[in-house]
């Protein structure tokens, strides 16, 4: 039976590079993404290399879309397996960065995409994925949404300041345990992956890790075997005391 990932913002970055390898794995994998020639380029690049990939247009912000986006799974395939809810944006650097210097336009702009997005995709999908065997829903999270990290002096993430990304991402966190709950008796896993400091057009391509290292975690929790957990945040733990590169993260 063919199994089906849709990947929000899969046009390109960590999206493009998860896509990419869980085709490898045989996955038909669907890129949602806002803009049709970036997707349909995505998706055209994918199978040229052997990918079943399919371009789904998908704002995450227009629920015309997300709608529309569901309709089509569930007329062509019945089911999904997998839901990666990538698509994210950090908004401006405002003043010089504290808490003091967020302005409420910001926050409404990013939680719109990061938060409110999340919601709207994962609850329009729902009915697919119980109705696939055992689905997983995987939030792509970050490090600079746990509060424990954000409070340590002793962490990289001490030196955050600004409101909104780092915010979204606790907010998102959360919202992935509630689904957790809400289908712990299911099948289905929902858990919230940290790629850790990637180098994507997110960050201007400051971080140290690679697209390729930061699909590994998003990977992994798309395809948790049965006994697999769920409701955790997991993946690249940044100068984590015991050396362990990968594991459960603090909220």
């Amino acid at each position: 039976m063919t199994t089906t990932a849709l990947i929000t913002g899969a046009n390109k970055g960590i999206g493009h590079e998860t896509a990419r390898r869980l085709a490898a794995r045989g996955t038909t994998v669907l890129i949602g993404a806002r803009d049709p020639g970036r997707g349909l380029a995505a998706a055209e690049k994918l199978a040229a290399d052997g990918a079943d990939a399919r371009f789904v247009r998908l704002d995450v912000t227009d629920a015309e879309t997300i709608a529309r986006a569901a309709e089509y799974i569930g007329a062509e395939f019945g089911e999904l397996d997998i839901l990666i809810n990538n698509a994210a944006i950090t908004g401006p650097l405002e003043g010089d960065g504290k808490a003091s210097a967020t302005t409420l336009a910001t926050m409404r702009k990013v939680y719109e995409t990061n938060v409110f997005g999340v919601v709207a995709v994962t609850n329009a999908m729902l009915p697919l994925l119980r109705a696939a065997a055992a689905a997983r829903i995987v939030n792509v999270s970050s490090e600079v949404g746990s509060i424990t990290l954000t409070f340590d002096p002793q962490s990289p993430m001490w030196q955050l300041g600004a409101i909104p990304y780092p915010s979204s991402k606790s907010a998102l966190d959360m919202i992935t345990t509630l689904y957790a709950k809400e289908l712990w008796d299911t099948p289905i896993k929902v858990n919230a992956a940290n790629p850790g400091y990637t180098a994507t057009d997110l960050n201007g391509h400051n971080g140290f890790r690679t697209v390729e290292q930061g699909a590994e975690p998003i990977v992994h929790l798309a395809t948790l075997p049965a006994d697999g957990p769920t409701g955790q945040l997991w993946g690249y733990r940044w100068g984590a005391a015991d050396g362990d590169e990968y594991g459960v993260l603090p909220w």
